[in-house]
């Protein structure tokens, strides 16, 4: 197996890590100094790319295992308000503090770079409503811990989480165990 061959794994098998890969753009010292920041606004400029992708999330979770699928800010939106459609299910915002209008359950975390707050409705989910939630990257595992928090809190019972890219060496899925994680792309 080559370094590039070793690189290109996800939990849904190599032809799709290769995928998102290909459409990662490596921006160095991004929001802060010594930060890389793994931008996958290529993959969704990418038509075809982007509904593979979007397919293929599905395809894992499968398109009746889930009420609505709540995207955490900012990308995360953007790959919620695809599957949502693409199921006909609900979608839900999570959203970073003071912008949601209603009353709102609120999280705060650390991040590798800071702090944040995120925040949900308090009515966004129904008492057991099934709920897949998406965002873009998994790091360490502070947005999507807080992010689970709040989907139970608003009464939703987590069915999923799926990320596009997760950076392994942050170790955020150790942070999230036992819940399980998808990600398309791990390195």
């Amino acid at each position: 197996m080559t370094e590039t061959e070793a690189v290109l794994v996800g939990d849904s098998g190599a032809e799709t890590a290769a995928l998102v890969a290909s459409r990662v753009i490596d921006v160095p010292d991004f929001p802060k100094p010594g930060i890389v920041f793994k931008d996958l606004m290529p993959l969704f400029a990418d038509g075809p790319a982007f509904r593979e992708i979007i397919d293929r999330i599905i395809a894992h979770h499968g398109a009746d295992s889930f009420d609505v699928v709540a995207g955490i800010e900012a990308r995360g939106f953007v790959l919620a308000a695809a599957i949502a459609y693409a199921t006909g299910t609900g979608v839900v915002p999570v959203r970073k503090a003071g912008k949601l209008p209603r009353a709102s359950f609120s999280a705060s975390y650390a991040l590798e770079y800071g702090e944040a707050v995120l925040e949900v409705h308090q009515d966004a989910f129904t008492a057991g409503q099934r709920v897949l939630v998406v965002d873009d990257v998994l790091a360490t595992g502070g947005t999507a811990a807080a992010t689970l928090d709040l989907v139970d809190r608003a009464g939703g019972t987590v069915v999923g989480f799926t990320v596009l890219l997760e950076l392994g060496f942050l170790a955020g899925r150790d942070r999230l165990a036992p819940r399980s994680v998808h990600a398309m792309w791990r390195v």
